[in-house]
């Protein structure tokens, strides 16, 4: 975990974290977008379902030659790390918040005892939080082309609803439903994932065939 933020509930509000593997990205893209959550609270006497949603951003790792990235752009600040009830976790100024003067981004890590490996980590998510904003200003320039359904990686758009009281899932970008909730909240998202896949494929297998038939 790069950084999170705890919520004032319990729980958190955000979340940063890296994932490493094998075409990692090439999977969790499609995790990108809102996710809808239909449950009925322990504290609901009257059974109704309430709804919370939570955003989901996943961004490839960017390297030093996809982003320019000037060092006299960036504003670095350190201060203590803090636990769970603002307890101190350590007493050095190890953890690294990094300001992108020219974006106004503001990344920090705070989970490694090192100053350095929390300044590296956070240098890596500044990195790809302004791949991000160039991605986003490319997708728009390209705005009058049909993207597809399933990868446009729009974080506003609502990609999954997990009903509790039915334990269903419904994927909404291909009308997949399934009833096995509580697998997919444990992860067992593979059979998802590839319908996904199968699915972006043959868009774009139509789009290949529908720009061919123009020209």
């Amino acid at each position: 975990m790069a950084d999170h933020t705890e919520g004032t509930a319990g729980g958190y509000k955000e979340v940063v974290f890296n994932v490493s593997g094998v075409d990692v990205y090439g999977v969790l893209k499609y995790e990108s977008g809102v996710h809808r959550v239909q449950r009925v609270p322990k504290t609901e006497t009257q059974g109704r379902i309430h709804t919370s949603a939570a955003s989901v951003v996943v961004l490839p790792e960017a390297d030093e030659f996809d982003v320019e990235l000037k060092e006299e752009d960036i504003k670095k600040d350190t201060f203590c790390s803090s636990g769970p009830g603002g307890q101190s976790v350590n007493t050095t100024y190890s953890a690294i918040r990094l300001t992108h003067i020219p974006s106004g981004i503001v990344v920090q890590c705070q989970d490694q005892k090192s100053q350095i490996k929390n300044y590296n980590k956070a240098l890596s998510v500044l990195r790809s939080r302004l791949y991000e904003v160039e991605l986003k200003k490319y997708q728009d320039e390209i705005s009058g082309k049909r993207k597809t359904m399933v990868s446009t990686g729009d974080r506003s758009a609502k990609v999954r609803t997990y009903n509790f009281p039915q334990g269903r899932m419904t994927e909404h970008r291909i009308n997949l439903t399934m009833y096995n909730l509580q697998d997919i909240l444990a992860g067992d998202i593979g059979e998802i994932i590839e319908s996904l896949q199968v699915a972006e494929n043959a868009e774009r297998l139509r789009e290949g065939t529908e720009t061919t038939e123009t020209d």
